[in-house]
């Protein structure tokens, strides 16, 4: 709670007490009078400032000008208890409106911390301390225990966990060791590190997030639009109704004046708009807030209302659904040959090369090869290598290599790549690799047809037929391969014939590559943003760890915040309608009406910060 937020209430507090003598007095007595006008002026003059100061900016139907037409019209009729209850109650329920929007800012203040205040820079054996604006591409920083790392770079020296729960909602710490990217914003815990920086500070990913959530409450949502146009047209529309309840039933019925003056004050109260005014924007900012403490960047509220009414995704394969690098998914042999000694052989040949395949090889076979064993290393362009392996003569390649060197086998047939293995000119047996399938996918694909996802495809670059298999093991509705980026543009197009009226289409992919296509969607979404320069500038919303399940959970949020508002208009319309229906009918005095505006704010404004928690 602010120092300002602290004594508005000791006001409002003291102006309650005295609006309480002065009932405890009597309503009709010179002290029960003075008491009441002590409140009223206690709590009522700044609201009365800003309704004049509102008229002459041309902002005349506003909820100040309401409750000060309500408060001293009653007074006027010397119904002075309720004139100042009026005043009273109406600022407790701003400054408890005012109080949930700070925790709310506050939560999403905490995202705000990961900025560091600054880098230690090192010049020759000198440790020099500036600010991370001033650090320069390519100079070497230390990042201590407990420090949080100021800029992108890459690990040059040491090794130590570091906490990305920040940037992630991941509580597990990453180890970084060298040659290992850095991210900015995360917290080095263990061991001492040195990162050469490949960015600076205003280009770095920390600095990159906080700008989008910072402004993120630009982008407005339609349903915070209409109500924000509603309060235009209401509001005026609520003004002319009263004029008419106090009007019409003492001229045309010859009715008492000061009672149905006493009706239509109460119908002004009652009609105010503020439950709705503030708790709709506060759900969708309250809805951004949550999820970034998953680890979750939407920029804006319009990106969140979309994605609750996402019925077709499409994703992109590599590095969405699949890891994103080559590992041996099958060792087949032949004849007397072991799976180890195939995968020794491959590995072997291919202890010099740098070729992704090589290196999933050398990984599956996990143990020591001794340079010595290898020797007559020969690399055959576009085919593959022979060696000499403990002295015998190994080929390791494609089905070309084989056939030029006459060997008799069976060429296979699957989804991924085929390395094939000969030992002294006979064929024992082959290796199937392949981009392995993320490990939660094909669950979070099952949830996101639980969610009301009605239909998902694939838009891949890949061959089709290891795009075809892929989307078989995930579980989609179907695969478009070969694509190039404009292709991928093309195929999005074609999926929006399927999107049901007043639905969305969204893109998943990793930002990078598929700007156009996230672009294009009406919700793109990167994945694995943490890591990735492009993801945060082309798409609506971040997922900033890698992992499909992410997906759920922004979902989750999204539809949860969604009903939220539905919700609070429902509720807040649907009770003021009834009450001013009553107070105009002379059923509700101008204390219901008090209650009535203040309760259904501080339960609308309590509903719209249920969205700033989702479970995961």
């Amino acid at each position: 709670m602010t120092s300002k937020q602290r004594k508005t209430l000791c006001r409002i507090i003291l102006a309650i007490i005295l609006l309480a003598a002065g009932l405890l007095a009597g309503e009709g007595t010179t002290t029960g009078i003075i008491l009441s006008l002590s409140s009223f002026a206690l709590v009522g003059w700044d609201v009365l400032y800003k309704a004049l100061r509102n008229i002459r900016k041309g902002q005349v139907f506003d909820e100040f000008f309401l409750m000060s037409i309500a408060s001293i019209g009653a007074i006027a009729i010397q119904e002075y208890a309720e004139g100042a209850a009026v005043m009273a109650f109406y600022q407790l329920g701003e400054w408890f409106q005012g109080y949930a929007t700070n925790r709310v800012r506050t939560s999403i203040g905490e995202l705000m911390d990961i900025r560091p205040e600054y880098a230690n820079v090192l010049q020759g054996e000198e440790i020099r301390q500036t600010d991370p604006y001033d650090v320069a591409i390519g100079d070497i920083i230390l990042v201590k225990p407990g420090e949080r790392i100021p800029l992108d770079g890459q690990v040059v020296e040491g090794r130590s966990l570091v906490d990305t729960a920040a940037l992630t909602g991941e509580s597990v710490p990453q180890e970084l060791t060298v040659g290992d990217k850095a991210i900015s914003g995360c917290i080095n815990q263990t061991g001492t590190l040195k990162i050469k920086t490949s960015t600076t500070y205003d280009q770095s990913t920390v600095e990159r997030i906080l700008e989008l959530v910072e402004t993120a409450g630009a982008q407005k949502a339609k349903a915070e639009q209409f109500i924000t146009k509603f309060a235009k047209f209401y509001t005026p529309i609520v003004v002319v109704l009263a004029l008419l309840v106090v009007a019409v039933p003492p001229l045309v019925f010859n009715e008492d004046f000061s009672l149905w003056l006493y009706r239509a004050l109460t119908f002004l109260v009652i009609s105010c708009p503020c439950a709705l005014v503030i708790s709709i924007p506060m759900s969708f900012f309250g809805g951004i807030g949550g999820a970034s403490r998953s680890g979750i960047l939407i920029k804006g509220g319009n990106y969140l209302e979309r994605l609750a009414d996402v019925d077709i995704i499409a994703f992109d394969k590599t590095g969405t659904l699949t890891e994103g690098c080559f590992q041996v998914q099958r060792v087949h042999t032949e004849a007397n040959t072991s799976s180890e000694d195939i995968l020794f052989y491959a590995a072997a040949a291919e202890i010099d090369s740098l070729h992704p395949i090589a290196d999933s090889l050398r990984q599956a076979y996990g143990k020591e090869i001794k340079r010595q064993d290898i020797v007559n290393i020969q690399e055959v362009t576009g085919q593959g290598i022979t060696a000499q392996v403990r002295n015998h003569q190994v080929l390791v390649g494609s089905d070309r290599l084989l056939k030029d060197h006459h060997i008799d086998f069976t060429p296979v047939s699957e989804p991924g790549t085929i390395v094939y293995i000969a030992l002294e000119g006979q064929y024992a047996g082959y290796i199937l690799i392949a981009d392995a399938v993320k490990k939660d996918a094909p669950v979070a694909i099952k949830q996101l047809r639980k969610l009301g996802i009605k239909k998902m495809v694939m838009l891949s670059g890949d061959k089709q037929e290891i795009a075809n298999s892929v989307a078989k093991t995930i579980g989609l509705d179907g695969a478009l391969a070969e694509l190039l980026p404009a292709d991928k543009v093309q195929g999005l197009n074609n999926l929006f014939s399927d999107v049901t009226p007043g639905k969305y289409l969204a893109y998943v992919g990793d930002g990078i590559n598929d700007a156009p296509v996230l672009a294009r969607a009406d919700v793109g979404i990167a994945m694995g943003g943490i890591g990735s320069d492009a993801a945060i500038e082309a798409a609506d919303v971040v997922l900033m760890t890698d992992e499909p399940h992410k997906l759920i959970t922004a979902i989750k949020i999204a539809k949860k915040t969604k009903n939220i508002c539905w919700q609070n208009i429902i509720f807040a319309i649907g009770i003021k309608v009834l009450v001013m229906i009553l107070g105009a009918a002379g059923l509700a005095s101008l204390w219901a009406a008090v209650f009535a505006d203040v309760g259904v704010a501080m339960l609308a404004v309590l509903n719209a910060m249920r969205a700033l928690y989702v479970q995961d």
